[in-house]
């Protein structure tokens, strides 16, 4: 999710803010089975999904920098679900490889503000350290626009997101992918307009076309913010379907979107971002995929 404008946060700054899967594709159309000599030769073929990769980089957009978790209209890549050394997140690298070789062996090239078609750079930069893993959350900023007809057609994110997969095949074939699933952006305005200071900080243009407004609940409103939902949906299949694709890939099976964030989870500085408790919660999803037998 991205920034909101300078005039927002010369406005923030004077605010005294105190509280903020893909299932496994296996076909069986087959009216009979294979052959012992067939199935040996495609479990010999199919990649081993590594549940201990040795490094981590992190692409994607201002959930995985730690927007707003640490101080107002600020990064906090400490805090980031997937690199940061917090020991409260106890990140998704932390977990996987240790603090001290977190430190050593994580890089975070996720940006404030990104969305889909700013993934292929970053992956340029993630292929170059050739990581055992890299995990992708993007798309937030595709719905959050200023207005519902601005966000980004399904048809342009599925392509950014392929020419990303294809940027880091190029420079790093074997590198194992994690996606998270774009979160479920209507309820985060459910919770969040509960409070009256996280309502009037989001007047300030934190995701317009889901929270302007976030006291009218008329018809026409609640049709927006559906539709801004439902384009979250279409993004999350894009991920699941392009991810399927891709023998070293997995997808969190909508793990993020499907979560119940509550006002615990949220930053409260700007009541929309993850604070820690909601980056540690993103933490725990992402290591039970990326350790899981199974997809």
């Amino acid at each position: 999710m991205g920034k909101p404008s300078s005039r927002t946060r010369a406005a923030l700054a004077v605010v005294a803010v105190t509280a903020l899967g893909v299932a496994g594709c296996d076909a069986g159309g087959g009216r009979a089975p294979a052959p012992d000599g067939t199935r040996a030769r495609a479990a010999r073929s199919a990649p081993e999904w590594n549940s201990s990769p040795d490094s981590v980089a992190a692409v994607g957009d201002s959930i995985t920098r730690g927007f707003d978790a640490c101080a107002v209209l600020s990064d906090c890549p400490e805090v980031s679900w997937a690199t940061g050394s917090d020991t409260q997140v106890d990140s998704l690298a932390v977990r996987l490889l240790g603090a001290a070789g977190a430190a050593r062996h994580s890089w975070n090239y996720a940006v404030t503000g990104a969305r889909m078609a700013d993934l292929p750079g970053q992956m340029t930069q993630a292929a170059a350290h050739s990581p055992g893993l890299v995990t992708v959350m993007a798309g937030a900023n595709d719905a959050c626009r200023d207005s519902a007809s601005a966000m980004t057609p399904v048809a342009e994110f599925r392509a950014d997101f392929e020419d990303a997969l294809r940027t880091l095949r190029k420079e790093a074939p074997k590198t194992q992918v994690y996606v998270a699933s774009v979160p479920n952006l209507k309820r985060l305005w459910a919770e969040g307009r509960t409070n009256p200071l996280g309502k009037e900080v989001w007047k300030l243009g934190i995701c317009p076309s889901m929270l302007s407004d976030a006291d009218d609940l008329t018809k026409g409103a609640g049709l927006r913010r559906d539709q801004v939902q439902q384009r979250v949906v279409e993004y999350n299949k894009v991920l699941k379907d392009v991810c399927a694709r891709d023998r070293r890939c997995r997808f969190d099976g909508g793990a993020v979107y499907a979560y119940d964030f509550d006002t615990d989870q949220l930053s409260h500085w700007d009541w929309f971002h993850p604070g820690r408790d909601g980056q540690a919660r993103l933490a725990e999803i992402a290591y039970r995929t990326v350790t899981a037998k199974q997809p």
